[in-house]
C-alpha cells in the first residue's frame, strides 16, 4: 500500500535524511520501503514522502514505533504536523 505523508520540521530536511539512512533497516524490518522523501523548493521545512507498506499491519507498526518517533523528533520533525494519505490501489510505481 502506496501512503503519502507530508511534515513540517524545526531545522530543514539535512538532519531528517541523516537520521533515515541510518535507521532505514528498521523501516525495511517492518515492511516499509521509502520510495521519495524531499522538501518543497522554497521551503526546506515542510517535506514530502512516499513510502509502500506491505500492509495495513506493517503501516501501524511503522506509525506506533516509539523508538522511531523519538529519533524522527530528535532529527527536528514536528510529529503534530504529521498528515497521512493513504493512495489508492491503482497506485503505481515505475523505474523508468
Amino acid at each position: 500500500m502506496i501512503v503519502k505523508l507530508t511534515q513540517k520540521l524545526e531545522r530543514g530536511f539535512g538532519p531528517w535524511k541523516k537520521m533515515f539512512f541510518e535507521n532505514e533497516h528498521i523501516l525495511n524490518e517492518m515492511g516499509g520501503t521509502l520510495i521519495f522523501a524531499g522538501s518543497e523548493k522554497d521551503d526546506d521545512n515542510t517535506m514530502h514522502v512516499i513510502m509502500d507498506f506491505s500492509s495495513p499491519d506493517a503501516l501501524k507498526a511503522f506509525a506506533g514505533n516509539e523508538e522511531l518517533k523519538a529519533k524522527r523528533a530528535a532529527a527536528g520533525a514536528i510529529l503534530e504536523s504529521t498528515v497521512v494519505t493513504i493512495l489508492s490501489s491503482e497506485s503505481f510505481t515505475t523505474t523508468s
